[in-house]
């Protein structure tokens, strides 16, 4: 999946947010998300930038909206996903704009009028869910398959059959049935 770079980093990065912002599983344990400093530090990490505590507050909370886009995909209710895009398309004043910075070229922001660094990268994210809902691949965007995990992931490979968040639960896996079979 190539729609532009940018679009690829604000999905990667609603990816990210869901991953590290809510809890639940996560291959194979208990998940819980980072709080404080190394809230922080996980959102510096996944590229979403150094961040005061009440952007990471605002963008725990918006994590679980943008997790409800890919469960509905995973259930394959395409339906309930783009409802869920929109209404974050709303609450964030999501619009289009070019933007140049950095030394990079022109390309599109989707910040709302007066927004705040946590809903401006909302915006964005779901923006790129949007275009990812809107196209022919709006069945890439999943939750893991594996056996105790949930989180999510967008699928980039080529013929579109990834199920897995990661290497690990993969492996996880096919070490299981490897087991089975051997009983």
């Amino acid at each position: 999946m190539n729609f532009n770079s940018h679009m690829d980093l604000v999905v990667g990065i609603a990816v990210g947010l869901v991953n590290t912002l809510t809890e639940g599983e996560r291959r194979g344990r208990p998940y819980t998300p980072p709080v404080g400093e190394a809230r922080r530090t996980a959102l510096i990490e996944i590229g979403a930038g150094d961040l005061g505590e009440q952007d990471t507050t605002v963008l725990a909370e918006m994590a679980v909206e943008l997790r409800a886009v890919f469960t509905a995909v995973a259930d394959g209710d395409i339906d309930a996903a783009a409802h869920q895009v929109n209404h974050l398309l709303d609450v964030t004043h999501a619009r289009p704009h070019l933007n140049r910075h950095d030394g990079e070229p022109w390309h599109l922001h989707f910040h709302g009028a007066g927004g705040t660094v946590s809903t401006d990268w909302v915006a964005g994210c779901a923006t790129g869910l949007a275009v990812v809902l809107g196209s022919e691949f709006h069945d890439r965007l999943g939750v893991c398959t594996a056996p105790h995990c949930d989180r999510v992931y967008v699928d980039t490979s080529r013929n579109g059959t990834r199920r897995f968040c990661s290497t690990a639960c993969q492996n996880r896996v096919k070490t299981a049935a490897f087991r089975a079979r051997g009983r």
